[in-house]
């Protein structure tokens, strides 16, 4: 599945586009085809806690530790390191939110 127009048009605007826990979910293969096709500096990942655990949680109440399950498929899926697509999208969210305050990101990856 290509990329929608309207998500070649957000992108053309500058937005950033975000994946939670559904990504990860077993009938999401058109999410994840389009999760690959996002240029990685314009890639964000969230929880959407309390809900839409992402797999092995999925039906449980969601949480922010559950993120790093996203992150996990997602680099699965651009066959990269978990780490490096971490790392960049640590980078993109500060990009984004220019006011956060970097001293609350974490220094490690082993959430």
């Amino acid at each position: 599945m290509a990329m929608s127009d309207e998500h070649k048009a957000a992108l053309a605007l500058g937005f950033y586009i975000s994946f939670s826990g559904i990504v990860t979910f077993k009938n999401a293969g058109p999410l994840r085809e389009v999760a690959a096709q996002v240029p990685i500096n314009r890639l964000l990942i969230e929880t959407d806690s309390p809900y839409l655990a992402p797999v092995p949680y999925r039906g449980k109440t969601n949480q922010p530790a559950y993120v790093r399950h996203v992150a996990e498929q997602l680099a699965e899926l651009r066959e990269i390191p978990f780490a490096e697509l971490a790392e960049q999208t640590t980078q993109n969210f500060f990009s984004l939110f220019k006011d956060a305050d970097r001293k609350f990101a974490l220094n490690r990856i082993d959430c």
